[in-house]
């Protein structure tokens, strides 16, 4: 049974309306083609604690809550006047929640490339291919084979003590700006890209 102490989800925020220009990206491709402007959203570190935990007890994938029960990490400071979405979360093995499985234990699925599966495989080579291993002189292509699936392990959508991150997005604004609950640099990007990946 989880304690007082225990009792906290390690959150994190992101404002997908901030969009901010990747530094030091290149205008254009190898191959001289200009480039579509790569962008990215940040993503603030928070805590739910207290009567925070229990509001967020039993929600699921989906359901949106009062920023008044999420704490800005390291101080007593809380998003009141943001109404957030839960976008997902994950339990201490790092396995990840899925929005299709109902309920909040784990289970074992038959999966395509998606969620906490990337279906990626790497491949070595002696000839020329796309990119060069670590290891020697040999060189690595990363593929993702058709119609390939495997049984992996997720975490339905319904929050439980379990679940140790929780992820959310901001769907509603209050007065104050996201950004300045965390002047002390507390921030980190996310995976929200806009660039087109086959330009490389």
């Amino acid at each position: 049974m989880a304690t007082r102490d225990d009792e906290v989800f390690k959150g994190v925020v992101n404002d997908p309306e901030s969009r901010e220009p990747y530094p030091n990206s290149s205008p254009t491709t190898r191959g001289g083609r200009p480039r579509k402007e790569r962008t990215f959203s940040r993503s603030y570190p928070v805590e739910i604690k207290g009567n925070g935990y229990g509001q967020f007890l039993g929600k699921r994938i989906g359901d949106t809550v009062d920023g008044l029960f999420v704490s800005i990490k390291g101080g007593d400071d809380n998003l009141a006047g943001y109404t957030l979405m839960i976008t997902g979360g994950s339990d201490k093995t790092g396995t990840p929640m899925r929005p299709d499985l109902d309920g909040g234990s784990r289970k074992s699925v038959l999966t395509t490339p998606t969620i906490g599966y990337k279906g990626k495989k790497r491949r070595r080579f002696k000839n020329k291919t796309n990119r060069r291993s670590k290891h020697g002189n040999q060189l690595v292509r990363v593929y993702t084979p058709h119609g390939m699936r495997q049984r992996r392990v997720f975490r339905g959508n319904t929050i439980t003590a379990d679940i140790v991150q929780v992820n959310l997005k901001v769907v509603e604004h209050g007065n104050k700006p996201l950004s300045s609950f965390f002047a002390n640099g507390q921030s980190s990007e996310s995976d929200a890209d806009t660039s087109s990946e086959g330009e490389d």
